[in-house]
């Protein structure tokens, strides 16, 4: 079985950072594609950042340029660096792991993040 835990959200004024964490642990023998998606409320869950197993990355356009996404191999971990936060990107942040051998991609459970204006 495969653990995904995200971690790092919260409240931050308009302008402002974070930085998400999202670890896979269990049964993994390598990870290929690890990303992050987000859902707000009354919205459906639209892709932020996906990097490959490869190192090909993938943005949203709405965050290009603000948001960076990375990788420790090692630990099975990806980060999301997110700057000059907007009050739209208020949202659920929901880590997603595609686990080599897997036919099924795991899920977090999420972390929120809050962006006041």
């Amino acid at each position: 079985q495969v653990q995904v835990v995200e971690s790092g959200g919260g409240l931050v004024q308009a302008g402002g950072s974070l930085r998400l964490s999202c670890a896979a642990s269990g049964r993994i023998l390598s990870m290929n594609s690890m990303g992050w998606y987000r859902q707000a409320p009354g919205k459906e869950r639209e892709l932020v950042a996906v990097l490959t197993g490869n190192g090909f990355t993938n943005y949203a356009d709405s965050v290009k340029g603000r948001f960076t996404i990375s990788r420790d191999n090692v630990k099975n971990t990806v980060y999301l660096q997110m700057n000059s936060l907007k009050p739209e990107d208020t949202a659920v942040y929901v880590c997603r792991a595609e686990v080599a051998g897997s036919l099924l991609p795991y899920w977090g459970q999420g972390t929120q993040v809050t962006v006041s204006s």
